[in-house]
């Protein structure tokens, strides 16, 4: 790693305007999340190593402080510490609707032509029923869904323990990254280690039901450890590989790790 320099501002008037385009690229939410408490700029400087003077150098500060977030967070997850579960009786009801669009453009995906894609490093490529998804060992849990936009709620999720499924289908644990598409164009990827992680849940239902599309049928990954964002929903396909896959926030400015 580089060392940080300092920065060093000439003129109260370029200080000045450097700053406020600082502000209002924090502003965005995608960004408030991991800096608002802790941004100045001379602070931004330090970390980045980058001399602040208009967007573009401010953009590439934020995303090499968004980096370095990933991998300290990553550093400091315990693939073993599991996220506090809940009594059915605190079950939010309804639990909310969250997407990138509105409730009347959630997709509506008919089972009997699904088919789950799995590719990348995995042995077992063939396409999966939810007759063959469904037929695998289940568990369940209630947790908190902890949302970016600042609020969280609790429900009670059902399906195959991530974990198991990867090793179904052969999948080279040592591999970087999980990646996602998604019915509704939404993407994004995670971790291996929490990939791996005891909580991280396949889900084929919702409070003792099939999953309703609401909430992402026929099936969305449930991750306690991430925030909401993290969790993708109408999942399609599956794949494994080293090559850093993204996501639909992260590439615009999210942080990619996204949990504890």
């Amino acid at each position: 790693m580089k060392t940080p320099r300092w920065l060093t501002v000439h003129g109260d008037t370029l200080l000045k305007d450097a700053q406020k385009e600082i502000g209002r690229i924090v502003e965005q939410p995608a960004r408030r999340a991991f800096l608002q408490r802790s941004l100045t700029l001379g602070g931004l400087s330090m970390l980045s190593g980058c001399v602040i003077v208009d967007e573009n150098s401010a953009e590439t500060a934020l995303k090499k402080i968004s980096q370095f977030n990933d991998t300290v967070q990553g550093w400091l997850f315990d693939p073993n510490r599991l996220a506090p579960t809940y009594p059915e009786s605190t079950i939010t009801r309804p639990f909310p609707f969250n997407a990138f669009y509105g409730e009347s453009q959630v997709q509506v995906i008919e089972e009997e032509g699904y088919r789950l894609e799995v590719t990348g490093m995995v042995a077992d490529k063939h396409a999966w029923t939810l007759a063959e998804l469904r037929a695998m060992p289940q568990t369940d849990q209630v947790t908190r869904h902890i949302c970016v936009e600042g609020w969280s709620a609790i429900g009670k999720w059902g399906g195959v323990p991530f974990a198991y499924f990867l090793r179904r289908i052969g999948a080279d644990l040592s591999a970087k990254y999980v990646g996602f598409k998604c019915a509704d164009d939404y993407y994004t990827s995670i971790d291996m280690p929490t990939a791996l992680h005891p909580q991280t849940l396949l889900t084929l239902t919702y409070d003792g039901q099939t999953l309703p599309p609401r909430y992402g049928f026929p099936m969305k990954l449930r991750m306690p450890t991430k925030l909401g964002y993290k969790n993708p929903k109408h999942i399609q396909a599956i794949f494994v590989t080293n090559t850093y896959p993204g996501g639909y926030w992260e590439d615009q400015g999210y942080n990619w790790f996204g949990g504890s």
